[in-house]
């Protein structure tokens, strides 16, 4: 870089979104270089990345967007999540663009929470809420060493693009605010995510194939490499899901911690896309019980492939290996295959895990949602869209009872899966509702009926 493409911005009061943007536009324009925010508070409104900008954020360095939704309306972008179609930092078909430095950026959720559902005991968010950064069709991408505090939504959202690398990042979000996922990969093609440390109240890592304005989906998502990642999450943490519209491939995470979570580790195939070749290796996990309502309860693995909508059949599960897993949980283990795509080709290894009773007994329960209920829930009915509705029954649709009690693994509909050095610690006695078979085999039956094996 010379001294030509370097500038840098003092803080000012204000909103300085004019002058950064301008900044951004030349820099670009003459080939590129870095935009060094210094020292100090900068405020601003959406700002829109070009190619050959690394936007820096040194030392003591605070980006304060406007916590205001209608404020991005000039950074809109084309794949809505959560109704949102806009971010506070975004860019479309760059190259060689970077967000990087030891500064902050403080996402300033709390304008966006409207009340507190005491029900599950989370915050009501507002109805259309920012991403922080978007980057839509870009190639060699960075985002490093960054902290990031408070999203409104999700946080970093990967659209499409090629050769990123997220590494040494923070993301520290409220955990009872929902949506506020840590990495998304959309349909991204060779990416690295290490050495980052995510608490968020919805999933932290997550790899997904979205649908585009056009109604088919953005691409496919390969080649993607997770390690030495810290993740606390109120959903998943290290996931693959539930938008899987296109193929998913050759993915690996590896030397990762789970704390504090939900569930530990998830793949989830709902929308005709096929999912493959998958590592899980070397990972610690704490996993907890929920309240109804959430995400999952306590599992350290959960696989399911589920028909979400009916003209549009899940796409397959294949080929996954999950080693080296070792920690404790609240829940089970779960590989269920509800749908005729199945899931085949299943190795579980070298896993050590400890399963104890938590306080809810939710546990108790294995969970298949998103369904097709959850798609457009009824007002009276109680239920969030995307998330959980409530039967006639007053039950959460899509959280099923473990037939027998909850084991420590429940495995259903699938074909070939193989167990080496599995040892599941289970407390002696087992308390109520608890299987006394260790791991449960669903098989379908030729009259269609299940049939249990030990």
């Amino acid at each position: 870089m010379s001294a030509t493409s370097l500038v840098a911005i003092e803080a000012l009061d204000g909103d300085n979104t004019d002058r950064l943007q301008a900044e951004i536009d030349r820099l670009s324009a003459a080939g590129g270089g870095r935009l060094e925010l210094r020292a100090g508070i900068h405020i601003c409104r959406g700002l829109r990345l070009r190619s050959g900008v690394d936007l820096h954020l040194s030392a003591g360095a605070i980006l304060r967007p406007v916590p205001d939704y209608a404020a991005y309306a000039h950074t809109t972008v084309s794949v809505i999540a959560e109704k949102s179609d806009r971010g506070m930092i975004v860019a479309r078909d760059a190259r060689q663009i970077s967000v990087t430095g030891e500064g902050r950026i403080e996402a300033g959720c709390d304008s966006f929470i409207t009340g507190d559902d005491e029900t599950v005991g989370t915050f009501i968010p507002a109805e259309f809420r920012p991403r922080v950064v978007v980057f839509e069709g870009c190639d060699e991408v960075e985002i490093s060493s960054i902290h990031i505090s408070r999203s409104p939504m999700w946080t970093l959202h990967f659209v499409d693009c090629t050769d990123v690398a997220v590494r040494n990042v923070t993301i520290e979000n409220d955990r009872r605010l929902p949506n506020t996922d840590g990495i998304v990969l959309d349909a991204c093609r060779g990416a690295v995510i290490e050495d980052c440390e995510i608490s968020t109240a919805d999933d932290g890592i997550c790899l997904k194939t979205s649908i585009g304005p056009q109604g088919v989906a953005i691409g496919r998502c390969e080649n993607i490499l997770v390690r030495r990642c810290s993740v606390q999450s109120l959903s998943c943490a290290l996931k693959i899901g539930t938008e899987t519209h296109g193929d998913v491939t050759n993915v690996v995470f590896e030397d990762c911690n789970v704390s504090a979570s939900n569930r530990a580790l998830g793949i989830f195939s709902r929308d005709g896309g096929r999912i493959s070749n998958v590592r899980f290796s070397r990972i610690t996990v704490e996993c907890r019980e929920t309240p109804d309502g959430f995400w999952g309860s306590g599992e350290a693995l959960t696989v399911n492939v589920v028909d979400r909508v009916a003209e549009r059949p899940a796409g397959a599960i294949e080929n996954l290996i999950v080693e080296d897993v070792t920690g404790h949980m609240e829940g089970a283990i779960t590989v269920i295959a509800a749908a005729p795509a199945g899931i085949r080709n299943i190795w579980l290894r070298r896993i050590g895990i400890d399963q104890r009773p938590g306080q809810l007994g939710t546990g108790q329960s294995y969970d298949l949602r998103p369904t097709n209920a959850d798609l457009a829930p009824k007002a009276d009915g109680g239920g969030r869209a995307n998330a959980w509705t409530r039967g006639v029954d007053g039950r959460v649709i899509g959280l099923e009872r473990y037939p027998g009690g909850m084991p420590a693994v429940y495995v259903a509909g699938v074909t070939g899966i193989l167990m080496n050095e599995v040892r599941i610690t289970r407390p002696t006695p087992l308390p109520q509702g608890w299987n006394k078979i260790d791991v449960v085999f669903e098989t379908a039956a030729p009259d269609g009926s299940g049939a249990w094996q030990n």
